[in-house]
Parts: C-alpha cells; structure tokens; sequence
C-alpha cells in the first residue's frame, strides 16, 4: 500500500504542475488592433461625393461604340474607308475568319459549319442582302441580327468597316 500511495502523490503533484503551469502562462496573443476595422471604420455612403463629371469627348458619340440600334445604325453609319487593297485585304481576313465559318468564302450561306445551325445563314451575295445600306451590315456584324451573334468584342470598328467593304467586292464580282 505503500507503494500505492507514492504512485498516487506522484500523479497528484504531476497533475497540480501541469495545471500550474496552464494557468501561470501568460496569455495568448490577441489580434492586431486593426483586424476589427471592418466594424470600427466609419461609413461609407455611396454617392456622398458626386462622382466626377466625364470631360467631353472621351465617350465615342459619333459612331464609336457608343450604344446604337441597328436602325441608327442604318440611319447613321456609313463606311469612311476608301477601298484599298490593304483594306480589302484587312476585310477579306476578318470574313474568312468570322464569316465563313457560316456564310462560306463566296457569301452564299453554305459554310462549313452551316449545316449544325437551327437557321440557316443568309446568302449576302444575292437576294435582299445585296441591297443592304453599309450601316445595316455594320451593325448586324457589331450588335448582331436574328440568330447571328454579335461581334463587337472580337472585331474592331475600323476592321468591321473593312469586312463591309469585301462583302461589297464580294457582291460586285458576283454582278459580273
């Protein structure tokens, strides 16, 4: 029993030095006094400041990419490149890379992936599309018509001008 009751004092005092040295320990650290900003922090109303008036110019309003509706579009675009070969050749690229895909490389709707399409594409060479203003396929390529997406993001304004002027070489080698 002796013995017992070293074992017993021995586990006893281990017990008592481990508690002492929990609660003797010093405290842990806390959080930096700025992690709490988020509820200290004054408020921040919207508007409080007005926002800062837009110098002029510096949203396109004539003819940039400011909104349009395809009747605008009609209305007011018309294509201010003359037709060079660079051009021409600027365009014949953006169609073969845009275009074809569904209207085919002459224009006549038949492209490669026309025949997965719900609709089919429209001829551009021959029928109503022929007589089309400039502004209305330049609006067609940008905000797109019926089932054709738009393509504002992927081409520029100047190209999308370009691809207007090969649809128009592309029309003119298809009256002779």
């Amino acid at each position: 029993m002796g013995r017992m009751n070293r074992i017993a004092t021995r586990i006893t005092l281990v017990t008592i030095a481990i508690a002492w040295t929990i609660v003797s320990s010093p405290a842990p650290a806390s959080c930096f006094p700025w992690s709490i900003d988020m509820y200290r922090g004054p408020e921040v109303q919207p508007f409080a400041v007005e926002p800062r008036v837009t110098p002029a110019d510096t949203i396109p309003v004539h003819g940039g990419e400011a909104p349009m509706s395809l009747e605008q579009a009609i209305a007011k675009m018309h294509n201010p490149l003359q037709p060079t070969p660079q051009n021409l050749a600027n365009g014949k690229q953006q169609f073969e890379t845009y275009c074809a895909p569904c209207h085919g490389d002459n224009g006549d709707g038949k492209g490669p992936v026309a025949h997965l399409l719900s609709k089919s594409p429209k001829n551009l060479i021959s029928g109503a599309s022929k007589n089309l203003p400039d502004g209305y396929i330049y609006g067609a390529i940008r905000n797109g018509v019926l089932t054709m997406p738009s393509y504002q993001q992927e081409i520029p304004v100047e190209q999308r001008w370009q691809t207007v002027m090969y649809l128009r070489s592309l029309q003119a080698a298809q009256k002779k």
